[in-house]
Formats: structure tokens, sequence, C-alpha cells
């Protein structure tokens, strides 16, 4: 897209630094491939210190705050509207448009389009089967890119998977056949619910008949030291929070604050240590050579028209 403004509007000298170092920050991101989050936004705000001294809380002496949060928010909806954000660079997910008349005018069409998008089901005759599922929504593109790339199914669980989500994934993952290992690579936050997730779909899995390896890729707390990405405090009011305290102190990590070619480096990295290459290899090649007999009916498309009329099959 592109910096348009729809509504000119005014900022004092702290408000446009910020605004400036956030258009910095998504333009980063930007060459990199990433449409990103606020959430993500504001914890690269967080890591490199970017928010002005102002903005340090007097009680907690953190800028990682609530506040902060809904304020950068703001500034950043606003400098949209003014033209000093480029609007492609931040996402909402979860809230895109459904729906609409579709067709493809002509058969020759949608020969084209199959063609351009064939694909086969690469983890045939593979020993593993994997897939990824995410705690949160906001971070489906990251996870996509490695899943796409690997033709991995993903699925964002939005906190605590519902029972009907839960039951559907057991039974679709019971009909994977033969004897393949398989393999659902999780990730969430490292605060007492984000832990706990992991715990609950392994042991949901199990109790609707799956049997499933839950593997946490992240965030844990290695990663938290290897990274060091902003803690923020324990929610003391989850019921789990004691045990968490326990274990790992009143500090907590949200996975957003990873950078996304961190999430999707370890993502990937997991994918292809369960994956057999030469079958790979295998199935991409039997691929491009069905996709070029579809390119090849497309191009003959009138001439297989008019043999099939003449054959009175069609």
């Amino acid at each position: 897209m592109a910096k348009i403004c729809y509504l000119p509007k005014s900022f004092n000298g702290t408000a446009l630094g910020v605004i400036r170092q956030a258009e910095a920050f998504c333009d980063g991101y930007a060459r990199q491939g990433y449409q990103i989050t606020l959430r993500q936004l504001y914890y690269r705000f967080i890591a490199t210190d970017a928010f002005p001294e102002s903005r340090r809380d007097p009680e907690s002496g953190t800028k990682n705050t609530e506040r902060n949060y809904k304020w950068l928010g703001g500034l950043v909806s606003d400098a949209r509207l003014a033209g000093l954000i480029d609007w492609s660079h931040l996402e909402d997910r979860g809230r895109e448009q459904l729906g609409g008349d579709t067709g493809w005018g002509t058969p020759r069409n949608i020969i084209r389009y199959g063609a351009n998008n064939y694909a086969i089901t690469h983890w045939d005759n593979q020993e593993h089967y994997v897939e990824v599922w995410v705690e949160k929504q906001a971070l489906e593109d990251v996870v996509s890119r490695p899943c796409g790339r690997w033709n991995v199914p993903y699925f964002a669980c939005k906190g605590y998977v519902s029972q009907s989500s839960m039951h559907e994934a057991a039974l679709r993952l019971r009909q994977i056949g033969g004897d393949r290992a398989k393999t659902v690579i999780h990730l969430g936050d490292h605060d007492p619910s984000g832990i706990d997730m992991t715990r609950d779909i392994q042991d949901r899995l199990r109790m609707f008949g799956a049997s499933v390896d839950v593997r946490r890729i992240a965030l844990n707390m290695d990663q938290v030291e290897t990274y060091d990405p902003p803690p923020s405090p324990a929610k003391i009011t989850d019921s789990r929070a004691a045990d968490y305290i326990d274990r790992f102190g009143h500090d907590s990590w949200e996975l957003d604050a990873l950078e996304p070619a961190t999430l999707e480096a370890l993502i990937e990295e997991e994918i292809t240590s369960r994956l057999d290459m030469s079958l790979w290899q295998g199935r991409l090649d039997r691929e491009e050579r069905e996709r070029q007999v579809l390119e090849a009916m497309e191009e003959h498309y009138d001439d297989i028209r008019d043999y099939m009329q003449e054959e009175g099959w069609a």
C-alpha cells in the first residue's frame, strides 16, 4: 500500500519521535517480508528501550506497561490516518473479509488456475506427520511461512483450545494412517497459563484417543535466557500462578516478544528434523511433471474442447 493522509493531525515532539521510530521498525520488518501486529511492534520498543524516558512508570520503574501499549496503539492509529505510517505495515489478525461472489468466466480459466496452483500431498510415505499449533492468532503470519514452505498444517489455538476443536483435532490425527509418528509442535507464552496449555493439549488429545507427541518449542526458559525478551509480571490472579512462581519467579514472557525471524527459524528446524528429504524431493518431481500436463491442457484447451464435442463427449 502506501502512506496516505486521510486526516491531517499534529503531534508534539515526543509523539513524533515515537511515530518515526515505529515506522522505522515496521519498515525493517517489511524488508524482511513481515507484516507485524501492534503487540510485536510494542515489544520492539520495549526490547530496544525506544520509548522516551518520560514514559517510565514511577511506581514499577519500567516502561513495559499496559498504559504504554495503549498509548502506542493510539499514536500508530493517528499516524496512519495522518500519512506517517504505511498502511500495509501492520495487520489485525482475525478481522479479514470473507465470502463474496466467485467465478471463473470460462473452463479454460480454471484449468489455468489449477496449473498455477497444483500441489500434491508432500508428506505421503514420510515416517513422521507434523502439525504446528500456536497459542495466539496474532502470530499466524509468522507460523504460516515455515509451514507454507514445508506443507505443514498449522492452527491458532486462541488460548486454551475449545473442547469441540480439540475433539475434531484428535479425530483428524487418529485418521493419519500407518505407523507414522505424529507430532504437534506447540508455541505459547511463558506464563502460568501458556506453560500449562502444552500439558492440556497433550492430555486432552490422549483422552480422545490420539497418540501424539506434543512438543513445546517456544517459549522456553533457555530461549528467555538466550534472547532476553522483555519480561512482564506473572499473572498472580491465574490459578496456576503459585506453581509457576515457585519454578520461574515473578516474571513472565510473551511469545510475541521474540523476533519473527527467530520464531520462524525455530519452527523450520523442528519441521525439517522430521523430514526425509529424498522422499520429499521425489514428491516435488512428480508434482512438477503433473503440473506440466495441466499447463499443456490449458494451452491446447480449444483443441481438446473441439475434439470432445466431435466425439459427443461434451
